[in-house]
């Protein structure tokens, strides 16, 4: 029986994605109110500049004191799209003490306080709903959650920021350099004026401790991450990969140890081969890659940013959050019974790509195949090039623990015949 009382719902935040959201919920509207099962209402929105026109939402719902919007009590869900640690964790925590259940796309605080969160929202019997906060419209959390609860993931791979896969995409197909790149992408609109959360990998990184906290069924914060951004990326970087039939993406990775004891999470550039699904995802687009048991292996593929594609998310789980309301029940919370320790870098066995300076003069390769043994490193490949004394030394190695490699590498800087490490960088997707 469809309810005629309409569940209010209020907004933290109307700039691109919840200017989007209070659209689709006006025009939708019908829609919602079938899928619910009782009409849904805007009942109010809060925003840091009351002066601006806001088209298509009534005036007398603006206010600036979002405070005092999350303790009215009639309200039933808030949609949190403003973002940061503050306000927001103080705002959803009021919200859920007053009745409220909530839907945020704010991968940051998820990522930092989501157990805190999670505990708030079991306290006071609410929903905390966060699809929007890792992937745009591409549902990733409600499948590893849902789908796959009944499976094993082991592996979690992906491409979760579309500014860097824009930009390392064009420096891949025109040969550009990453600041001509980074300036493409900043006139399309691809990048924010200040681009360092993306090309630094912190956005990624939020996004993987959420990605790893609900794969693994245990805590991942965001300082467990390891993070290495993509500036330091070169076009000879580029000329290397296709050498070898690859192509560099900035990739999230989640893993569960082989012996299943630990999990690490890591967010860096990497060298995957063109015969990889994830080699193929071209500009501002998101694709991730699972890995599970039973399932085996599974691709989500689509937009994972823009004002459309986050409030679909938004939507979909604003549809969830109302339909528990009115079964007087909650949805999946959080999950960390595993309780597995998050390894550190070093620990994480991988493979490395390694370009050097060297001396055109015999013996060379020797000694550097000497450093490499005396680390427990297997050699792959070896490419050498040189002309008038100096040479280009291209070493590509077998996997091995990661501080086992970088200490390698800071080796081979200490040879006299070393002139400099070109490059560094870690090959993935085998």
């Amino acid at each position: 029986m469809m309810r005629t009382r309409p569940l209010k719902v209020a907004l933290l935040g109307c700039g691109v994605v919840g200017s989007e959201v209070a659209r689709i919920m006006t025009t939708h509207a019908d829609d919602l109110t079938a899928r619910i099962g009782a009409p849904v209402e805007l009942a109010g929105v809060a925003v840091r500049r009351p002066s601006k026109v806001r088209e298509g939402i009534d005036p007398s719902l603006i206010t600036t004191d979002a405070t005092a919007l999350v303790k009215r009590g009639d309200i039933d869900v808030i949609v949190e799209v403003i973002g940061g640690i503050e306000p927001a964790r103080t705002l959803i925590t009021t919200a859920f003490e007053h009745g409220a259940s909530v839907v945020s796309a704010n991968k940051a605080l998820i990522a930092q306080d989501g157990a805190a969160l999670h505990a708030a929202a079991v306290e006071h019997g609410r929903d905390l709903y966060y699809e929007a906060a890792v992937a745009g419209a591409i549902p990733l959390i409600r499948p590893l959650r849902e789908s796959l609860a009944g499976d094993k993931v082991n592996r979690v791979l992906g491409i979760v920021n579309g500014t860097t896969n824009f930009i390392l995409d064009a420096m891949d197909t025109t040969g550009a350099g990453y600041q001509e790149a980074l300036d493409e992408a900043t006139a399309l609109g691809y990048a924010e004026a200040d681009p360092t959360a993306d090309v630094e990998g912190f956005d990624a990184a939020a996004k993987a401790a959420i990605l790893a906290g609900i794969a693994f069924h245990t805590r991942v914060r965001l300082d467990d991450v390891y993070r290495e951004g993509m500036t330091e990326v070169t076009a000879a970087d580029f000329a290397s990969a296709k050498r070898m039939g690859c192509t560099i993406k900035l990739l999230a990775i989640c893993e569960r140890a082989a012996d299943g004891g630990s999990v690490t999470a890591r967010v860096h550039p990497a060298m995957i081969p063109l015969s990889h699904p994830l080699a193929s995802v071209r500009g501002a687009y998101n694709a991730v890659f699972v890995e599970a048991e039973a399932a085996g292996q599974l691709m989500f593929y689509g937009p994972g940013a823009g004002g459309s594609p986050t409030a679909s998310a938004v939507l979909g789980d604003l549809v969830a959050v109302c339909r528990n309301k009115l079964a007087e029940a909650t949805g999946p919370g959080d999950s960390a019974y595993t309780q597995l320790p998050v390894s550190s870098m070093g620990e994480v066995v991988t493979r490395y790509h390694i370009s050097l300076d060297v001396a055109d003069k015999p013996g060379v390769l020797a000694q550097v195949a000497t450093v490499f043994a005396e680390h427990g490193v297997s050699i792959d490949t070896v490419r050498q090039t040189g002309k008038d004394g100096e040479a280009s030394l291209v070493v590509v190695t077998h996997r091995a623990p990661d501080a086992a490699l970088s200490g390698t590498v800071e080796a081979l800087r200490n040879l006299d015949t070393v002139r400099g490490v070109a490059s560094i960088m870690r090959v993935e997707g085998e």
